[in-house]
């Protein structure tokens, strides 16, 4: 039985992280020139929060280092991005805000992306999508707790 429930889960975690590489290879295709991944989720996630986010929050909402967050960051606000201000009760930390640029930015990309990801959902089908969330979002908490 053991070895069951290993090829099962083998079998789980590989369809998963090739959907994964190939997500990322299609959407780094059709995203606005200059965009990573990274930077188009990070403008995402602070489009859809109120207010603003420190560094370290950011890196932990992603799962990376703070040293990566702080590199995508640097990156966003040289384009413009973002707003990188201190603390005003702690100097010692920043806080990340997107700017209108930013949310322009995050716009167009989402502009760009939908058509692939709305088509493999059609070819998918809405119910069966409907049916895969659940178990997608669990899955995704249950690594979150290991971490």
């Amino acid at each position: 039985m053991n070895d069951d429930r290993n090829s099962l889960a083998i079998s789980l975690f590989s369809e998963v992280l090739t959907a994964d590489q190939m997500i990322r290879a299609r959407l780094s295709k059709v995203l606005p020139k200059g965009m990573e991944i990274s930077h188009f989720s990070v403008l995402n996630h602070l489009a859809g929060n109120v207010g603003e986010r420190t560094p370290a929050q950011l890196a932990g909402t992603f799962h990376v280092t703070r040293g990566a967050m702080t590199n995508t960051l640097s990156k966003l606000e040289w384009a413009g991005y973002i707003h990188i201000r201190p603390d005003w009760d702690d100097a010692r930390r920043k806080m990340v805000a997107i700017s209108p640029a930013g949310r322009q930015a995050r716009d167009q990309a989402v502009g760009s992306i939908a058509p692939v990801i709305n088509q493999v959902v059609e070819k998918l089908g809405d119910e069966r999508v409907r049916e895969a969330l659940p178990i997608l979002r669990e899955m995704r908490r249950q690594l979150g707790e290991g971490s």
